[in-house]
């Protein structure tokens, strides 16, 4: 009898007949769950975790409307566990410790917590550290969703007790098949909608289905139970799409590598794209051109000596000038460089050079290079037999400069994009008696 009364244990709420049309549309079975088929794959552990109701710790991670939250309810539901779930935006490590205590008593009793924690990221070390005890010997298994990159944001210790997958972005295609899903169910009403406004929302959602979803109730409100949804109505209900780029997390490090990349590879329509996409993020525009500044050296180098010029200039414009009108100079750096010869040999010879004193320490050099500024320096022998390259014709003389025993060392070796710069080098070393 004693069964009979007591509270009923958590489990994930079912989505209210009237609440958003994302919430209506969370499938609640993996036949209906849509994307993340490198994850959910038949055979996969993931997969089998859920559909055997054995899950582990785990954290979900990828950008938002990529199902994280259904999936993690989908678990709990499959499980025979009750459902604990907090988002780490609002609660601290007082409501943790109360879902703690629930789950450890409900142990004793022979039933298993799932302790969903929504945006785990927002939690500092010392509540992450409050999970560690409780995760480690199985009193609570663990779901933590974040849009943040877990191997920043998560402690170590936390991210050795859980298994980390990641969620991707769903494609336009996969969006447009849960749209027309929420049609065909009849979300919509008698409400027409042109296919060409469905692929609109779908291409714009940036593979966000919330966003896609409730853009698609509100067009469908906004022109009535009669009304007729167009491209237009899409767009004004989707309105301009917001860039996922998170300045502090992964697309800042992501974006600036690909525009890198694709700039170090000539291709000014990919380094466009990037340095739009980083624009329309937010990205600090002085970043940007401090990263083209260095690109101009280690990536182009004396292949094209000018292009430091212009990145240089272009961050001088961004400080004078600002944005948005900066972003002119940055287009145009962005393509200088795209477009100019590449050479990485100055890269490499400071390199080799710079192993040379990490391995073997900093010889001194000959003395007759050393400084003679101080009145003592002669005695010592500092200066002396120094010989005045311009007093030598075609200013190149033969002494030596390496320091003794180091004379054979050669780091810089111009390549095929410095042809005058390497016919000179060639015709100086031949003039000072060295091979090449």
């Amino acid at each position: 009898m004693d069964t009979l009364f007591e509270p009923e244990e958590p489990r994930p709420d079912a989505p209210p007949p009237d609440g958003p049309l994302a919430a209506r549309m969370r499938p609640r079975t993996l036949g209906d769950y849509v994307g993340q088929q490198h994850l959910l794959g038949e055979g996969s552990a993931l997969r089998s975790a859920i559909e055997t109701g054995r899950p582990h710790s785990m954290i979900l991670y990828g950008p938002p409307g990529t199902g994280k939250t259904t999936l993690a309810r989908m678990t709990a539901e499959q499980a025979d566990a009750a459902f604990e779930e907090l988002s780490a935006v609002n609660a601290g490590r007082a409501e943790v410790r109360e879902v703690i205590a629930r789950a450890r008593e409900r142990r004793k009793g022979g039933r298993a917590t799932i302790f969903f924690l929504d945006e785990i990221h927002r939690f500092n070390k010392a509540q992450q550290d409050a999970l560690l005890p409780a995760v480690e010997d199985g009193t609570v298994t663990l779901v933590g969703a974040t849009t943040e990159n877990p191997y920043f944001e998560v402690n170590s210790a936390l991210l050795s007790r859980t298994q980390v997958y990641e969620l991707r972005a769903l494609s336009a295609e996969d969006v447009e098949g849960l749209l027309r899903r929420a049609i065909d169910g009849g979300e919509c009403g008698s409400t027409a909608i042109d296919d060409d406004a469905i692929a609109f929302l779908a291409a714009r959602s940036g593979g966000d289905a919330r966003a896609a979803l409730n853009a698609l109730e509100l067009a469908c409100e906004t022109v009535g139970a009669d009304g007729h949804v167009t491209v237009a109505e899409a767009e004004d209900a989707m309105q301009r799409k917001a860039v996922l780029y998170d300045k502090g997390g992964d697309q800042h490090y992501d974006y600036i590598s690909a525009w890198i990349k694709a700039t170090r590879g000539s291709d000014p329509d990919a380094s466009l794209y990037y340095l739009a996409a980083m624009l329309e993020g937010g990205e600090d525009a002085r970043f940007i051109a401090r990263r083209m500044v260095i690109l101009a050296s280690e990536d182009i180098g004396n292949a094209d000596p000018q292009a430091l010029v212009v990145a240089i200039a272009t961050a001088d414009a961004v400080e004078h000038v600002g944005l948005p009108e900066a972003v002119h100079a940055l287009a145009q750096c962005a393509i200088y460089l795209s477009l100019a010869p590449k050479s990485n040999a100055a890269t490499k010879a400071i390199g080799a050079a710079r192993r040379q004193i990490g391995e073997h320490g900093a010889a001194a050099p000959p003395g007759a290079l050393r400084s003679a500024a101080y009145p003592a320096a002669r005695k010592l022998g500092r200066g002396q037999g120094y010989e005045y390259p311009h007093d030598a014709p075609g200013h190149v003389n033969e002494q030596e400069h390496l320091p003794e025993g180091l004379e054979h060392l050669r780091f810089y070796a111009p390549d095929d994009a410095e042809p005058e710069l390497r016919d000179r080098l060639a015709a100086i070393r031949r003039a000072r008696g060295r091979k090449p």
